[in-house]
């Protein structure tokens, strides 16, 4: 369930809180190739299924980047602002993907509110993505999300 915060003056009284997790949603080949297709990036670990089974992931695995766009669909599942006319991703730092996501697992993302800074009409706000596959150990991906909220 949608956590929905109540402005930007609730949301500075929530800097260092963990704001919750999306439902998982499953990594599908056509997702993966689909991907492919709009970034070129046709890797075979990616796009050729029975290669990628001889590989080092023992099967076709999701992009990185694939992982890190999923964000912006996956966020407003998390937490949503109120009172704000409008939100624009301004950045991203620190990404890594320390593990795999295969295709067919189930992927979720979690996020928590790292700072909150007055700019001219809004807010800079930075939140830490934390991506997690269903059942594994390490993160798939972690990002430093940086969200520009305006009034």
């Amino acid at each position: 369930m949608t956590r929905i915060i109540d402005g930007l003056s609730e949301l500075k009284t929530l800097v260092g809180e963990h704001l919750g997790y999306s439902p998982y949603v499953e990594v599908t080949q056509e997702m993966v190739n689909t991907f492919a297709d709009a970034t070129g990036d046709h890797q075979w670990i990616h796009v050729d299924v029975e290669r990628a089974k001889q590989g080092p992931f023992g099967g076709p695995i999701a992009h990185g980047y694939l992982t890190l766009s999923l964000g912006p669909m996956l966020a407003p599942q998390v937490f949503g602002v109120s009172g704000i006319t409008m939100g624009v991703n301004y950045g991203a730092g620190k990404i890594r993907f320390p593990s795999p996501v295969p295709v067919g697992s189930n992927l979720r993302l979690g996020v928590t509110l790292k700072s909150v800074d007055d700019i001219p009409g809004g807010a800079q706000v930075v939140t830490d993505f934390v991506f997690e596959v269903e059942g594994s150990e390490k993160p798939s991906c972690v990002a430093e999300v940086i969200t520009r909220y305006y009034e």
